[in-house]
């Protein structure tokens, strides 16, 4: 990899916009991934606990495959209803299967939820969750440039005992191809070497973008215990680290498949454990077809899926490193200056 891309956004990859939009109060919020036209879609879930929709149009059996818009979003189950907002955003505005001129059209719009009902705030929303506002506030909002950390569905995220929040960030490969990531962070598991103020993902970061901590010469190997620093009495359902990877190059359905399951890679390359049990980890790939795959196609594919995984391990730490505070949820920044946590200076030690 040369470089990340101009904004170190998946809004690098031209014809990709995010919107984004919170609600402060109930300490939520929602992340849409639009699309300019149609794109080729796939989806690799890998926890045990996923709360998504829309997915099964994803096989390679099905006739779909194209989508208009990803959603990613706080609130659970309450959460899915942000599809159905910017279904009616999209379909409002032409976007969509036509099937016939004298009928609506019908956005293809999969998405998935993380956890965030046990963050406190106000979840008194009786038959009215804020979903499906909050998501059309969002697709009124999409450009080229966006918040990270504490921002859309990232708001009232955690990532172990840590803050979590949203990520995001691109590379533009030695070929050519640009290739951006964005993720949720919301998970069990912990974003940081255990006695460390270190991110697992260090050996991927670029240009100090999420701090530029580092192993000491005396860093001692990490045993098999858990860390220490991970959620504590988990339960499915309730974490969950969600993402989608965009490219410009022309991927087949097949093909884009293959790169949402290596793209996946990039959650074990950046949290320890992950896949669990009650993790719902999921990624979406799409690609806008803008730049041809050059021959042979399996190995430039085997390059562009290295490149996803690595992409989508530095946008969870970017996510996390850029979150701030939240009611009891200290941001990592917090914790890697305070004298009374874990965090040991590796450089100093005997």
């Amino acid at each position: 990899m040369k470089r990340t891309g101009k904004r170190n956004l998946i809004t690098d990859v031209a014809g990709i916009s995010v919107g984004q939009a919170e609600n402060a109060a109930v300490r939520t919020g929602v992340t849409v991934i639009l699309a300019d036209q149609p794109v080729p879609a796939a989806v690799d879930v890998r926890g045990g606990a996923p709360g998504t929709c829309e997915t099964a149009l994803l096989d390679l059996s099905t006739l779909a495959g194209a989508v208009d818009a990803i959603t990613l979003s706080g609130g659970s189950v309450y959460g899915l209803g942000t599809a159905a907002g910017l279904v009616a955003w999209l379909g409002a505005r032409g976007r969509g299967f036509q099937f016939r001129a004298d009928l609506p059209s019908a956005p293809i719009v999969p998405g998935a939820v993380i956890f965030d009902l046990a963050n406190g705030g106000d979840k008194n929303w009786g038959e009215n969750p804020p979903y499906r506002a909050l998501a059309i506030a969002a697709a009124e909002r999409a450009g080229a440039n966006f918040m990270l950390g504490n921002a859309g569905a990232g708001f009232g995220a955690t990532a172990g005992i840590h803050k979590g929040g949203t990520g995001s960030t691109s590379v533009v490969t030695d070929e050519g191809f640009t290739l951006g990531a964005i993720v949720i962070v919301n998970s069990v598991g912990s974003p940081v070497i255990p006695g460390t103020n270190v991110f697992w993902a260090f050996p991927f970061e670029q240009d100090g973008e999420f701090g530029g901590a580092r192993p000491g010469p005396n860093f001692k190997p990490v045993g098999s215990v858990l860390p220490t620093d991970m959620k504590q009495i988990p339960r499915p359902g309730e974490n969950t680290t969600i993402g989608v990877v965009a490219t410009d190059a022309d991927l087949s359905r097949m093909e884009l498949q293959r790169l949402a399951i290596m793209a996946a890679d990039g959650f074990a390359r950046a949290l320890r454990p992950v896949h669990t049990p009650f993790d719902g980890d999921t990624v979406f790939a799409l690609a806008t077809g803008s730049r041809t795959l050059p021959e042979p196609r399996p190995f430039a594919l085997m390059q562009l899926g290295n490149a996803a995984a690595d992409c989508l391990a530095r946008a969870i730490a970017r996510g996390v490193h850029e979150a701030g505070t939240l009611g009891e949820h200290r941001n990592y920044k917090e914790f890697a200056s305070a004298e009374s946590f874990h965090f040991r200076n590796f450089e100093s030690d005997a």
